[in-house]
């Protein structure tokens, strides 16, 4: 350059480009130095979008819980103080240096916090029955969720603009599409629970529910209700959560139950429940497999396990595969169609695993918001 430069100043060479090699050898050097400075600042506005777009649906999941406790409940003051508590609650999970005893601890916090939220609901909510109690729950629980992860994008996104570090904003805008994309889930699932429509997660309780469909039920543990069905010359103690309003129930004690009251004479577990899809996967398609099918804090999970060692009884999984967003929004027709091919499966599971006379266990898990028994 410096040799152009010198012909220019004595009458030869071009100046116009050298000019516009002047101009992006100085464009280089300055994003040589900044470069990373424009990087972060393109990163902190799209972050910044994505936090407005946040806020609003934050805003309007609380909204929509305040008005629908109002509907619903009918409380003599403005329950929105309360909700503002409510989202802001939080749960410590206990100590696992000593990993000995860990389930027992982790369920009596799970089973602290269940009383407590309840017993929230109950006084934002005075004129509510048992089954809008539930649903009221599960919509002030998704406007949690929803609250939850906007502090948490506002969190990275201030500790960003604060240290104007790269990798700081880069950890989160990276993840920002799933992360919109669970927001958008918590948002229609919002709307699900405060109307009590029937939600993916149920595809498990959905089947169990047309199994025990005219045979008498009763409640054989918190929450969870029970059928005796005959099938195909076999007897099946068919289980899923009470209904239907919003619950989950301790699936994990009923199947524990009725191992004991049949004195570990099971020939074969069946569980039904929703499972992530991978990308590329259809919504309602139906997969096999073994295990304890079942979600959650792994509570439930483990007193299943637990209970069938015992007496190697084998666990055989049926799944419905959906992703987030179709687990906890109305449910889909690919799911509410998925529910007799499921049920064909479990017929060919008994016929092709068990014998006429035997005692069998089918575990609708989910949540059974919608769906009765």
């Amino acid at each position: 350059m410096i040799t152009e430069v010198a012909g220019l100043l004595t009458g030869g060479g071009d100046i116009v480009s050298v000019i516009i090699q002047f101009a992006i050898s100085a464009i280089f050097v300055l994003f040589l130095f900044y470069g990373q400075r424009f990087q972060t600042r393109i990163m902190l506005r799209e972050v910044e979008s994505h936090l407005r777009r946040l806020n609003l649906i934050r805003d309007d999941g609380r909204k929509m819980a305040i008005e629908t406790i109002k509907e619903i409940g009918k409380p003599k003051g403005n329950p929105a103080e309360r909700v503002d508590q409510f989202l802001e609650y939080i749960a410590i999970t206990p100590q696992s240096m000593d990993p000995s005893g860990i389930v027992w601890k982790l369920e009596h916090v799970l089973d602290v916090r269940d009383v407590r939220f309840k017993d929230e609901v109950k006084l934002m909510a005075p004129e509510a029955d048992e089954t809008q109690l539930n649903n009221l729950e599960n919509t002030l629980e998704a406007a949690m969720a929803l609250n939850m992860i906007y502090k948490v994008i506002r969190h990275f996104y201030l500790l960003g603009k604060k240290t104007n570090s790269l990798y700081v904003i880069m950890q989160i805008q990276m993840v920002l599409p799933i992360i919109m994309k669970q927001a958008e889930a918590y948002a229609h699932a919002l709307r699900a629970f405060a109307s009590g429509q029937p939600i993916g997660d149920g595809a498990g309780a959905l089947v169990a529910a047309k199994l025990m469909q005219g045979y008498e039920t009763k409640e054989i543990a918190k929450d969870v209700v029970a059928a005796t069905v005959p099938i195909d010359g076999r007897t099946a103690y068919v289980l899923k959560a009470k209904g239907p309003g919003g619950n989950v129930g301790k699936p994990g004690d009923g199947i524990r139950k009725i191992i004991e009251e049949k004195k570990g004479n099971i020939s074969t577990i069946i569980m039904i429940d929703a499972a992530l899809k991978l990308e590329g996967e259809a919504p309602g398609e139906v997969a096999e497999g073994v295990g304890a099918a079942i979600g959650g804090p792994g509570v439930e999970q483990f007193k299943i396990e637990d209970a069938i060692v015992k007496h190697k009884i084998p666990v055989n999984a049926i799944i419905v595969k959906e992703d987030l967003g179709d687990a906890v929004s109305p449910m889909r027709k690919e799911v509410f169609d998925a529910v007799d091919p499921v049920i064909k499966r479990i017929k060919r599971l008994l016929l092709e695993r068990t014998k006429k006379g035997d005692n069998v266990i089918i575990a609708g898990i989910g949540n059974t918001i919608g769906i009765g028994q």
